[in-house]
């Protein structure tokens, strides 16, 4: 009776730790950590040089809603963007013993998923425009073989948020415009990893050795039970799932410096969320058998830990700040792009669970603010006719020490082409692609919340390709 008393609150630690891996991370993108830039295959031609500053986009309607100066009449626009991301892990995994952890190097974690843009854009005025845009600008997805040696750090990653932005632009004077944007953004997410049995229980028998509430003698019986009972290998799967609505808002301005070149600036703010959701487990018959245990089972009063239940976690989507010149010539066009995002509000991320015999558990991410530049233009070998070219660097605000499996993100260049074709006065299509060459992403230790250690790095790259239409009146 006097080992119940005492470890109660260390059992109740201890296997919930084995699912905290599984709800506190996030997943990446194809701009820096999972933020998603690609909205116009125009701009992904230039690599999103002159992104706000170029005109005649309809994607301004969520990058800088004072550009809707630029826009003429009535403006329907449609964009889609594949996006190819591949992600290989090459590296070692041991358990909190320091044993080699079974399984393969994961397989190809990335996946080919398409980003849709819709807009539509009207002149109301001479000095007033109206826009709505429908989204997506952050995301990612990676899925590692459910065997593999990392499985306890991340197996499969789905996140994504959609924006639906209401803008309007003013024009204070022919050569000064300002616009404001309303944004309701749905941010969804769905988790999955393997919950270390094995290492759940031995991290309890060292917690009750360390509490006095199991003697140090005894220690080594224990150990053998465990052994027999949860040998390693006796794994599960956790998957959480949870979304979220909240709001933000974006201010924008646009300089006619000249007649030939100008000037935007634009910020859009971080959008705050409480993700609600549900996490269910598996459970294999030997570790179920355990914690239906008398002796056990006593420990939890109500609902035991590894059934369904209830989670809450805050999560932040970064504000965003970016400058754009473009310079307008009869036969070509340059511009250039400087955008900086806030991704040291991303410390850590702390989930609450509705299950008592779950604690609060958090994870540190301690992430650092990134920029992406950007220099591109386009030549008019015709009237109808046009082709684009970019180059961009992309820092990542990852690093070594708390990079994670799901977030194998590192610093990124681009090389980016396109082109563009008028049918008619009022209609015309564009294409851009993109390769992205990604730096090396280091894990110095990935470290589970069963104390699973995965060292190693992962080897990325990626390509977009994207078509638009766009068509006025």
């Amino acid at each position: 009776m006097q080992i119940k008393l005492h470890t109660r609150p260390l059992a109740v630690a201890a296997l919930s730790l084995a699912i905290a891996g599984a709800l506190v991370a996030p997943q990446a993108a194809h701009a820096s950590a999972f933020q998603l830039k690609e909205n116009s295959a125009k701009a992904l031609g230039r690599a999103f040089a002159g992104s706000t500053a170029a005109g005649d986009d309809a994607s301004v309607i969520v990058n800088n809603p004072a550009a809707m100066t630029m826009l003429d009449g009535n403006t329907f626009q449609a964009d889609v963007t594949g996006i190819n991301f591949s992600t290989k892990f090459h590296g070692t995994s041991t358990d909190a013993q320091g044993r080699p952890i079974s399984g393969g190097n994961g397989g190809d974690a990335g996946t080919t998923i398409p980003v849709p843009a819709f807009y539509i854009a009207s002149k109301v005025s001479d000095r007033v425009h109206v826009g709505f845009g429908l989204t997506a600008p952050f995301g990612f997805k990676t899925e590692y073989d459910s065997d593999w040696k990392g499985r306890y750090n991340a197996i499969k990653s789905d996140f994504k948020s959609y924006d639906a932005t209401l803008s309007a632009s003013f024009d204070v004077s022919d050569s000064f415009s300002l616009g404001a944007s309303f944004i309701a953004q749905k941010t969804t997410a769905e988790l999955t990893s393997a919950i270390n049995y094995n290492s759940a229980a031995l991290g309890l028998l060292q917690q009750g050795v360390a509490a006095g509430a199991i003697p140090a003698a005894a220690a080594p019986t224990y150990l053998r039970l465990i052994s027999t009972v949860v040998p390693p290998g006796s794994d599960g799967v956790a998957k959480i799932k949870g979304d979220d609505w909240a709001y933000g808002w974006q201010l924008g301005a646009l300089w006619k410096l000249t007649a030939q070149d100008r000037f935007a600036l634009n910020y859009r703010s971080a959008i705050k969320h409480h993700l609600e959701g549900t996490g269910n487990f598996t459970v294999p018959s030997n570790v179920s058998a355990l914690l239906s245990n008398p002796a056990l089972s006593s420990l939890f009063q109500g609902q035991p830990p590894f059934t369904h239940t209830n989670g809450t976690a805050g999560f932040e989507t970064p504000s965003v700040a970016t400058a754009s010149f473009w310079h307008q010539d009869e036969k070509f066009g340059l511009g250039f792009d400087l955008s900086w995002t806030k991704w040291d509000s991303f410390k850590n991320l702390t989930v609450n669970y509705s299950n008592p015999n779950q604690p609060p558990t958090s994870e540190v991410y301690e992430w650092n603010n990134s920029w992406f530049a950007s220099v591109g233009g386009e030549y008019y070998v015709t009237d109808k006719f046009t082709v684009r070219g970019g180059i961009a660097v992309d820092t990542t605000p990852t690093y070594d020490d708390t990079r994670s499996p799901r977030v194998p993100d590192s610093t990124r260049k681009w090389l980016a082409f396109g082109a563009g074709y008028k049918v008619s006065e009022r209609f015309e299509i564009n294409a851009g692609y993109a390769h992205i060459f990604v730096n090396k992403a280091h894990i110095a230790g990935s470290v589970s919340s069963t104390q699973d250690k995965l060292i190693g790095e992962n080897d990325d790259k990626g390509n977009l390709l994207s078509l638009s239409a766009k068509y006025q009146f």
